[in-house]
C-alpha cells in the first residue's frame, strides 16, 4: 500500500514539475509557408532595388508597403523596415535615380519630403523598439539622430 501510494505520489510530482516548466514557455510564432515566401520574395526584389547601383527608392517604398500591409509579421521585417527607412530618407534629400513627377498631384503628396522624413522616422523607430537584436540597429539610431537633428 505504502508504495503504491509513493508511486501515485511520485508521478504526481514529476508531472506536476513537466507542467510548471512549459508555463514558461514563449510559444513559438506561426508563420505562413506561402506568406513567408511571398515576403522573401518582395525583399530580395527590394534589396535589389535599393543597392548603390540601383537606388530604385520609390520601388522599395512599393514593396514595403505591400508587404507590410499584407504580412507584418514577417520574419525578417527588421531588414524591410531598415531599406524602407532608409529609401524614405534618401528620397527625402531628392536622392535616387526615380524622380518625384510634380505634376502628378497623387506622387506628389506620397513622396512630399516632410511625408518621407516623417516615414522615415516611423519605419527606423518601429526597427529600433520592435527589434532590438536586429544587425541594422546601431545604422537605424545614427539615421534617427540626423533625422531628429535636421528638424
Amino acid at each position: 500500500m505504502k508504495q503504491k501510494f509513493l508511486g501515485i505520489f511520485v508521478t504526481f510530482l514529476l508531472s506536476a514539475t513537466f507542467a510548471s516548466a512549459q508555463k514558461n514557455v514563449t510559444p513559438a510564432l506561426d508563420r505562413d509557408p506561402l506568406m513567408e515566401a511571398d515576403a522573401k520574395h518582395n525583399l530580395d526584389v527590394a534589396e535589389q532595388a535599393f543597392t548603390p547601383l540601383k537606388k530604385a527608392y520609390k520601388q522599395v517604398l512599393s514593396r514595403f508597403e505591400e508587404t507590410y500591409a499584407a504580412y507584418p509579421d514577417f520574419s525578417k521585417i527588421d531588414e524591410f523596415l531598415y531599406i524602407a527607412g532608409m529609401s524614405s530618407y534618401y528620397l527625402s534629400e531628392n536622392k535616387g535615380k526615380q524622380k518625384v513627377d510634380p505634376k502628378n498631384e497623387r506622387e506628389r503628396d506620397k513622396y512630399s519630403p516632410e511625408k518621407l522624413r516623417a516615414d522615415a522616422i516611423q519605419y527606423l523607430n518601429e526597427l529600433v523598439e520592435k527589434h532590438p537584436d536586429s544587425n541594422r540597429v546601431a545604422d537605424a539610431k545614427k539615421t534617427l539622430a540626423e533625422l531628429k537633428a535636421g528638424k
